[in-house]
């Protein structure tokens, strides 16, 4: 099952880093980037290699600093050493960006390409066949920030869709939503979870604790899915060969595929 929640830590609290795990995130994003002011990077650097070298990194990423930045290549040089499974890059750009962080990291390291920029955007596609790259993540406030676009709902939706087509057109997961800034607003986090879903996102970004249930559950399968994806299933046992109707409604191969996938989920 693809991680549906990935929570940010900031890199330079290491107190916190155990904590975010047992939070039930499905993936722990430890940030040496935005998180961390550059006078403290060095040294968030240092004690992350230390804690890495006796954690569980199973569901960690690290997100390293942006290529071109002065602190990049030693990231990507700790994160190699520590063997860490999955990398995020931010601003991802280029292929040929995202190829070099690959060819310096140790296989079968996975990347996650955070998208955030014009450039990323027009860039998609080739960033989504590059070398390693296993998702798309779209990094809405600095790309709202870079495009000069005021609003982090409908304003976004082209960009959303393009990012859900190119991630099926490249074989990947479905890509990962941005954050919902407001923390202390359920109502609005069950909505944008609710909408990333339709669109075809697989899972979200989150910046609190007390966001990853909520975020969980929005990416999980209802009952009342689960339920229709067991008739979809028993009726195609009984019909191999032909045609058939569920709830009323005829079932052609692609509705058959998604019952399979809310069949399959963990």
């Amino acid at each position: 099952m693809e991680a549906r929640s990935y929570l940010f830590v900031p890199g330079d609290r290491p107190e916190r880093f155990a904590k975010a795990l047992d939070t039930g995130a499905d993936a722990v994003v430890i940030d040496l980037e935005d998180a961390v002011a550059p006078a403290a990077k060095a040294t968030a650097r240092d004690t992350l290699r230390q804690w890495l070298a006796s954690a569980d990194t199973s569901r960690v990423i690290v997100r390293v600093n942006a290529s071109g930045t002065p602190w990049h290549g030693e990231d990507v040089a700790m994160v190699r050493d520590a063997r860490v499974p999955v990398v995020m890059l931010p601003k991802s750009e280029s292929a040929q960006q995202l190829g070099d962080v690959a060819a310096r990291l140790s296989p079968p390291v996975r990347l996650v390409a955070l998208v955030e920029t014009v450039a990323g955007v027009v860039a998609m596609r080739e960033i989504a066949a590059a070398p390693s790259v296993a998702r798309l993540a779209f990094g809405t406030v600095d790309f709202c920030g870079d495009a000069g676009i005021e609003g982090l709902g409908v304003e976004l939706d082209y960009v959303r869709s393009q990012m859900v087509i190119e991630s099926r057109f490249a074989g990947l997961a479905a890509p990962v939503d941005g954050v919902t800034l407001e923390l202390d607003n359920a109502d609005r986090l069950a909505q944008d979870v609710a909408s990333a879903r339709r669109f075809g996102f697989g899972g979200k970004l989150c910046i609190h604790p007390r966001q990853v249930d909520a975020v969980n559950r929005g990416f999980a399968p209802s009952e009342e899915e689960r339920r229709w994806a067991a008739r979809v299933m028993a009726a195609c046992a009984e019909h191999p060969q032909g045609a058939f109707a569920v709830d009323g409604k005829l079932v052609d191969r692609p509705v058959i595929e998604r019952a399979k996938r809310i069949a399959a989920f963990g």
